[in-house]
Parts: C-alpha cells; structure tokens; sequence
C-alpha cells in the first residue's frame, strides 16, 4: 500500500528496559541490526500496527509494554533504486514512518523471536539507546537520528550527558538534559502514558 507520493507508511519501534536500553535485534542470516519494524496494513492506525508488528517480530503483546512516547508525525526516507524490484520502480519512492518508544514491563525470557513462521530476527540484545551510525544502512541513518533525538525527551540520562563511545565508531548525540524517569530500575510498568496525538492517527486509507 502506498501513498500518493509513493510511499509506503510504516511503523518503527524502540522497546527499552528499565536501565534505558533498548533493543536490537540481528536481521535472519545477515550481518545487520535494526529496530523492529513493519508495514501498516489497510484499515490500520499507527498504533495497531505498532502492536501486531511488536507481537509478529518479538513476541510481545501489549500488556508487555506502556507505551512512552512517539514520533509526533511521518519521518521519510527514500529508497535507492538498487534497493527496488524492477517491477515497483517509478511507483515506490520509499517508507513513511511513526516511531514508538516503549517501556518494557515483561521479563527478557518472554521475547520469542520464533512465534511465526517467517521470523525477521535470529538473535538480539539490549544496546545503548545511541546506536552506532555505522551499523545503519546509509539512506536510513538520517530518520533513525531524527527519530532517537525526538523520542530522546521521554527517556533520563545520566547527570554528567554522556554514555560509553566505542573508537571509531560515530554515534547519535543526545539533545535534551537530563529529565527524572517516573519508572525505577526493575519496577513494573504502571497505567499507560497517553501517547502524543498527531496528524499520522487516522487509519490508513486506500488511495485511488
């Protein structure tokens, strides 16, 4: 399903645990890490497909996490055209994306990365919210760095803005101060946080 200016609307989703770390799961048979993701289906809003997704990929179900925060409208990115099957060339441009961030409530053992038959992920681990750039394919970097920046606001930092850096390696920046987090290391997450409101709510509709 694509939009009118070819692109197809997505959803993203940042799950960290009570230390703040969020994660990342390793692409089946490739050398490459990602956040989990997926289209939004016809009929869908942002957040509903945010839930099946988390559940398809990772397992989790919604009394597993509280919804933190989110992404307050689409963040977009083009696909380059080796990227694209020959036969969508010319009618897909790329993905539109709403992020979410969660806070998980579960224990790590409850994360089944095998609950379908076609899985995305064959290992995972938690890792600091920055993600190391290099890991990203190119023409993603840019909206991972805008979305972890905004969403960074929902999260605390230590006192002193900064967390371990890898040499060589180029790393989102933290933008905001440190705020004080509402949920304790190892507490249970509470009644959930409404989410921010957006443009992006409405359920996804057929064009043409």
């Amino acid at each position: 399903m694509l939009d009118r200016d070819g692109y197809r609307p997505n959803v993203a989703i940042v799950v960290a645990n009570s230390k703040d770390r969020v994660f990342w799961g390793k692409r089946i048979r490739e050398h490459s890490w990602q956040f989990p993701q997926g289209g939004i289906k016809y009929g869908e809003t942002p957040e509903q497909a945010m839930y099946r997704e988390l559940e398809e990929e990772i397992g989790l179900r919604a009394e597993h996490v509280k919804i933190v925060g989110r992404t307050r409208d689409w963040l977009r990115y083009e696909v380059p055209d080796h990227f694209i099957k020959r036969e969508i060339r010319g009618h897909y441009r790329g993905q539109k994306q709403i992020w979410f961030l969660l806070r998980m409530c579960a224990r790590d053992n409850d994360v089944n990365l095998r609950l379908t038959d076609h899985p995305e992920f064959d290992a995972w681990r938690w890792h600091d919210y920055w993600v190391p750039l290099d890991v990203v394919i190119e023409f993603k970097r840019d909206v991972y760095q805008r979305a972890l920046q905004e969403l960074s606001r929902f999260l605390t930092w230590p006192a002193n803005g900064h967390e371990r850096r890898h040499h060589g390696s180029r790393y989102l920046r933290q933008p905001h101060p440190p705020r004080p987090n509402p949920e304790a290391p190892g507490s249970t997450c509470g009644a959930e946080a409404p989410a921010e409101t957006a443009a992006a709510d409405e359920p996804q509709k057929k064009i043409g």
